[in-house]
Formats: structure tokens, C-alpha cells, sequence
């Protein structure tokens, strides 16, 4: 009877748990890398590479993600629809404006291993444009991943104490 509520004890701990990740300001390469982690349960004691123990990964925000220099222009998306003549290459930006989630999708997918399981794994990907998550998946989440990049304060969220305490380099 001891080994049965062991069993049960353990399947519990390493049942598959849902992820909650924000992407707004973070880059889809570091946003991608936390994710991979998790969707293929590297992060987990019990992890071997044959073992399917991930879980499943919710990011939102996707519309508000953020590429550092010049990257909106210049990064290429490449795709071939295998006939002559079919190589089509859109910029970040236009695949940003036609699909908000697409770059994280494509950041993520060319992360996971090149094997059977990639796809398996894709299906636990989940990603919204904004804040607003379904209610069905909304009650299934555990723990929210902390954001790679810590995020700076804008101006104008600062409080006036906070501004008066600021020290002072150069006063007129």
C-alpha cells in the first residue's frame, strides 16, 4: 500500500504544470529560451531526453514584444512554398503587423531539438497578442516565469518622492 500512495505522490509532483510568461519589452530569443526549458521539462528532476514530461508554456503580450537595435528592418523571415519561383521573405515588422504572435511562434519552434517531438511540444505553446487569456486555461495556471529582462520604469510612473530623492549630479 506504501509504494501505491508514493505512486500517487509522485505523479502529482511531476504532473504537467501551466506557465504563465509575459513577453511585453522582452526579446523573442530569451522569451523562446525559458520557454524551451520548460516545454521540454528540463527543469524538472525526472527530465531524460526520450521522456515527454514538459509542460505547458502561456505567454501574453506577444503584440508588445521588443527586438533591440535596428532589428524591425533589417531580421528577414525566409519561407519556400517548394514550387519555382516561391521564396517569399517578409521583414519583421510586416510579420509583426499581419500576425503578433508569429515571431515568438518562429523563435521558439527553430529553438525546440529538430525531432519527432517538436511538434508535440508546439501544442503546449500557447500565445496571446494581449493580456487576455481564456478563461478555460486562465484556471489551469500555476506559476508565472519571471521576465528575462527586467523591464525599466517609464517617467512618468515614478512618484514624486522618488524624483525628489533621486541624487543629484549637476544642480543650475
Amino acid at each position: 500500500m506504501a509504494s501505491y500512495t508514493k505512486a500517487a505522490q509522485q505523479w502529482a509532483t511531476f504532473a504537467r504544470a501551466w506557465y504563465l510568461l509575459d513577453a511585453k519589452l522582452q526579446p523573442p530569443g530569451k522569451i523562446a529560451a525559458e520557454t524551451v526549458i520548460r516545454l521540454e521539462g528540463r527543469h524538472k528532476p525526472i527530465y531524460h531526453a526520450l521522456n515527454d514530461c514538459g509542460d505547458h508554456v502561456v505567454i501574453i503580450n506577444t503584440r508588445h514584444i521588443a527586438f533591440s537595435g535596428n532589428k524591425w528592418e533589417q531580421k528577414v523571415y525566409s519561407s519556400h512554398t517548394g514550387y519555382p519561383g516561391g521564396f517569399k521573405q517578409v521583414t519583421a515588422t510586416q510579420l509583426h503587423l499581419k500576425d503578433p504572435t508569429a515571431i515568438v511562434k518562429l523563435t521558439v519552434y527553430r529553438m525546440l531539438p529538430k525531432n519527432l517531438q517538436r511538434r508535440t511540444l508546439m501544442q503546449r505553446l500557447h500565445l496571446f497578442p494581449e493580456d487576455v487569456i481564456p478563461e478555460d486555461i486562465e484556471k489551469n495556471l500555476l506559476q508565472e516565469i519571471p521576465q528575462p529582462r527586467v523591464v525599466p520604469k517609464r517617467l512618468d510612473e515614478y512618484t514624486p518622492e522618488e524624483i525628489a530623492a533621486f541624487p543629484r549630479v549637476w544642480t543650475p
